[in-house]
């Protein structure tokens, strides 16, 4: 169902469907308050490794005109991976990173997929261990992050790699 205010359209949520959304105008008020912002990025990479992406996650967040919802961070490969990590000491992640090479070896004689080479099936294996996204709440236009929080791409692979990223805002219009 759609509604119209001022000639823009609202789809409204199909629990509406006697039109009884035009008796609730808080609801349909807040439905018009809501937006999404999407954005697509690429990060290069120079080799395995975390690549701190916090700062352009925020820098996007600002630019989406929201101010309070929900930033959702996706990375469109199989090979390299998100977490949120500590990000006030780099060792860290280096422990992060030598405990997963310890759990995951490349030259694996087990793997039969190394097609791309003997670290191919070993980034498969550490990315389906982490995660493809994260999602991350922000209010009055900044990430809620915990103070020692910053958001990494963790790139599994030896060579340098250009990776996509996808952001999808969900919140609240600025006034």
């Amino acid at each position: 169902m759609v509604a119209f205010r001022n000639g823009a359209h609202l789809l409204v949520p199909a629990f509406f469907l006697d039109e009884s959304w035009k008796r609730n105008q808080n609801l349909v008020d807040k439905l018009w308050k809501m937006g999404i912002f999407k954005k697509d990025w690429q990060i290069k990479t120079t080799g395995k490794g975390t690549y701190e992406i916090t700062s352009a996650v925020s820098d996007v967040l600002q630019s989406s005109g929201l101010s309070d919802g929900l930033v959702s961070v996706f990375v469109k490969h199989t090979s390299c991976s998100l977490v949120l990590m500590e990000n006030a000491d780099p060792t860290a992640r280096t422990d992060l990173e030598r405990f997963m090479d310890d759990l995951v070896p490349d030259d694996n004689p087990h793997f039969i997929h190394t097609y791309e080479g003997p670290d191919d099936m070993p980034s498969h294996i550490k990315m389906a261990l982490t995660r493809s996204s994260e999602n991350i709440p922000f209010s009055q236009g900044r990430l809620q992050l915990g103070t020692w929080q910053g958001i990494y791409l963790c790139e599994h692979r030896e060579h340098a790699s250009a990776r996509n990223v996808v952001l999808t805002i969900h919140g609240e219009k600025k006034n």
